[in-house]
């Protein structure tokens, strides 16, 4: 058996590794909590304590993990991407100027803001602005007018982490602080998953992603696309190109698109990581889990992806509500169950949230059809035991 490091799992991760049966085939060291719920962290002192960790591979599913197992595989000599060219997936600006040499049609315009004050981008409104180093979309907010400029907000907890994090990466300053603005792009929002390995870039599927209506929040990940097979190798063939020009190898990656129904798709971002929510619904469908795949590719196999055609669709979907509130109870986690939130404190003072919404949990369900895994995921979510206050009574 080897070992394998799992950089500051998540309860996902824990669950997914179990489903798989990786802790049958491998020695599986859990290594650090969950970046997302600690105040403080000290990344160089994490990693030398790990110095007396056995590995054959490190692997992490999270963006600052990710880039921390980068670091540490680099330091022992074993497979793994780049510390470099996961910094340049993460940086939007860096990773803008890659897309557009290697996929000008499908890349957005942009342009990094300076300031505060903001001045408007050349292309007009209106625009979506993001931090230069951001996730789930936070921070992600729609300008319309160029006076809404003034709800950015220059400061950003997460930024200051993740540049400690970059640091040891070789990014120098400032480098995680700042601001993107983009031209809106239209479409189907899907995301490409996949890894590429010795240059090789392979996919695995597409996923579809569906807004809770008329906001930017995700209500739903359907598992496979919808898509036509020609506009799926279309976006396969521009996986092909970007991730290599970004100098990813030895990785799992995954690429967020909008796809119109005329014309070429466009880039959303592309992330140096695994896209750990839709693991169950890959194993639901085709019988095999990513993170199989991840473990090998990080212990320098081939993970020989070819799971054939999907079985069915499943669907992971996200509980949220809209407004901030007390959390007075939380169900207990399941195998298809992933509770997000903590009672005894407000939505505001946990959880990754966006700027428009509160995730509480994420139900996963299959079926036989689209609209059967759908049903199966909102009746299961009615039942959750979540309980809720006005913030005013706690």
């Amino acid at each position: 058996m080897r070992d394998v490091i799992v950089l500051c799992s998540s309860e996902r991760d824990r669950t997914a590794i179990r489903a798989a049966g990786l802790d049958r085939r491998f020695r599986v060291h859990l290594a650090g909590e969950d970046l997302d719920a600690l105040d403080r962290f000290d990344p160089e002192a994490f990693l030398a304590g790990l110095a007396d960790v056995p590995a054959d591979g490190i692997v992490a599913t999270k963006d600052q993990s990710a880039l921390l197992a980068a670091v540490l595989a680099e330091r022992r000599g074993l497979p793994g991407p780049s510390p470099a060219a996961v910094l340049a997936c993460q940086h939007k600006p860096t990773s803008r100027e890659l897309q557009r040499a290697a996929v000008p049609t499908s890349t957005p315009r942009s342009v990094l803001l300076d300031g505060p004050p903001f001045a408007p981008p050349p292309f007009g409104s209106p625009f979506f602005v993001k931090p230069a180093v951001g996730r789930l979309s936070q921070g992600a907010v729609r300008i319309d007018r160029p006076a809404d400029l003034t709800r950015l907000d220059r400061e950003s907890p997460y930024a200051d982490r993740y540049e400690a994090i970059a640091a040891l990466a070789g990014a120098g300053p400032g480098h995680a602080h700042g601001f993107v603005a983009e031209e809106l792009l239209a479409g189907a929002e899907v995301t490409l998953e996949g890894y590429v390995r010795r240059g090789g870039v392979t996919t695995i599927g597409v996923t579809d992603s569906v807004m809770y209506p008329g906001t930017i929040s995700f209500e739903r990940f359907e598992y496979p696309s919808a898509l036509p097979a020609t506009r799926r190798a279309e976006l396969a063939g521009i996986a092909e190109r970007i991730v290599p020009a970004h100098g990813l190898d030895d990785a799992f990656f995954n690429i967020e698109f909008f796809v119109p129904d005329d014309g070429p798709p466009g880039i959303i971002e592309l992330n140096a990581r695994l896209a750990s929510q839709f693991a169950p619904l890959v194993l639901a469908v085709h019988g095999r889990s990513t993170y199989e795949a991840l473990f090998d590719l990080a212990c320098g196999d081939d993970p020989a992806w070819a799971a054939g055609d999907p079985d069915g669709v499943a669907v992971s979907y996200v509980v949220r509500v809209f407004e901030d509130a007390f959390v007075e109870a939380v169900p207990e986690p399941a195998d298809d169950v992933e509770v997000l939130v903590r009672p005894g404190l407000r939505l505001s003072e946990q959880g990754a949230n966006d700027a428009q919404s509160y995730r509480l949990a994420i139900v996963y369900g299959a079926g036989r059809t689209r609209d059967e895994a759908l049903a199966a995921c909102r009746l299961r979510a009615g039942e959750l035991s979540l309980r809720l206050a006005p913030p005013l009574r706690a």
